[in-house]
């Protein structure tokens, strides 16, 4: 069998939860005696090859979210190794490497960078990019001018026109008006069509369904099921009335 494009082997992530702001910066300085732990993933194992559309379902701190971070190297496993081969766009924190003082088409370069892309290939679909995003003139504008939508369209624009191997999707990500929804939906479905591994965040069966040939359930940062979806959300259900 070909190599997974993404492997998890043994993977377990701990945080330490503080009550507040001023608690975690003493943590800086002074190692905590009692500390809070949240086990965000046990001893998680599973392998998804390319071409496939995998759902993760699981309640709100199943560990959800620590799987898709440590995907897109904003975190790392305390145990276990992780193999991601290909490159990455996440429609999660769409706006995260911005510089509110640069323009927006310099903050599609300043993006690119951050996601491993040479000036060439940037400037192959800057025009791309900036016709999604539908900014007008604000494209040669600071980033600080910008509305929380605007600037949510010129990062959901950035992702999914840099031609990726693996797509990450939140299924509850809203950006910009309807019209402007159906066009990123449209668009989300072209590269699904096209392809591209896909990791789909939803609570949905039916969504899931729609867009996914499998699903992964997660529990308290266990993975329960890794397999068809009416079972996977069978499991689910039965996880959640058993609360």
């Amino acid at each position: 069998m070909a190599q997974p494009i993404i492997s998890f082997k043994n993977v377990s992530k701990e945080y330490i939860l503080y009550k507040n702001e001023q608690e975690r910066f003493k943590a800086l300085f002074i190692k905590p005696k009692k500390p809070k732990i949240n086990k965000a993933l046990k001893n998680v194992s599973f392998e998804i090859h390319k071409g496939e559309s995998v759902g993760i379902i699981g309640d709100n701190g199943a560990g959800k979210s620590t799987i898709l971070k440590m995907i897109t190297g904003v975190a790392f496993p305390d145990e276990g190794e992780i193999e991601v081969n290909g490159k990455v766009a996440a429609l999660l924190e769409l706006t995260a490497g911005f510089s509110t003082e640069m323009t927006g088409r310099e903050n599609i370069y300043l993006k690119g960078y951050i996601l491993g892309l040479n000036d060439e290939y940037i400037r192959t679909i800057e025009e791309r990019i900036i016709d999604f995003a539908q900014l007008g003139d604000y494209i040669d504008q600071p980033v600080r001018t910008y509305s929380s939508g605007m600037r949510l369209r010129l990062g959901f624009a950035i992702n999914v026109n840099i031609e990726p191997d693996i797509l990450v999707v939140d299924e509850a990500l809203a950006v910009g008006d309807a019209s402007f929804k159906k066009k990123c939906k449209d668009k989300i479905n072209e590269i699904i069509k096209s392809g591209v591994t896909v990791l789909y965040v939803s609570h949905n069966e039916n969504s899931v369904a729609e867009v996914c040939n499998r699903a992964i359930y997660l529990k308290k940062g266990q993975l329960m099921f890794d397999g068809d979806i009416p079972t996977a959300f069978e499991k689910y259900k039965e996880g959640k009335a058993k609360k």
